[in-house]
């Protein structure tokens, strides 16, 4: 099993590489709005996702261990905006998301090591202040603005 896992990696990232989501350039051009190829590919990956999520809950599919998934949605929360405007920030400055920097550094980027350093960084100092941040993440109820 974690040869399929590790030959999926690879595939994933090497796909990554090929339809540009690794470049910095193409990031930066998406960000400005000048080429939206990635914007595209980006919504094909999200089709694929709900599609994949749709057959999942139809059919039924069981895991490894026998037992049926189980697709629930997640609640929504106040800590969602802070951190979704943290992460498109960093993506911005930085030309990577979680899902490119191992590719970027198997592409040999050495800037992808200092991303992946603040990545690490930031889920670490999540960690420490998760206590003090758990008011922002109890569930907004719903029918509530």
């Amino acid at each position: 099993m974690n040869v399929i896992t590790l030959l999926s990696g690879v595939l994933f990232g090497f796909i990554l590489s090929r339809v540009g989501a690794t470049s910095y350039n193409y990031i930066q051009k998406m960000f400005l709005l000048i080429d939206l190829h990635l914007m595209g590919v980006i919504g094909l990956a999200v089709v694929v996702g709900a599609l994949g999520i749709q057959v999942i809950k139809r059919t039924r599919m069981k895991a490894i261990d026998g037992k049926e998934i189980q697709v629930q949605p997640k609640e929504g929360h106040r800590g969602i905006i802070a951190g979704g405007l943290i992460f498109g920030v960093g993506w911005a400055l930085t030309g990577s998301c979680p899902g490119t920097i191992l590719s970027q550094i198997g592409e040999g980027k050495l800037a992808a090591l200092f991303t992946f350093a603040g990545m690490l960084a930031g889920t670490y100092l999540f960690g420490v202040l998760s206590p003090r941040l758990a008011r922002l993440m109890e569930p907004v109820q719903k029918g509530r603005k």
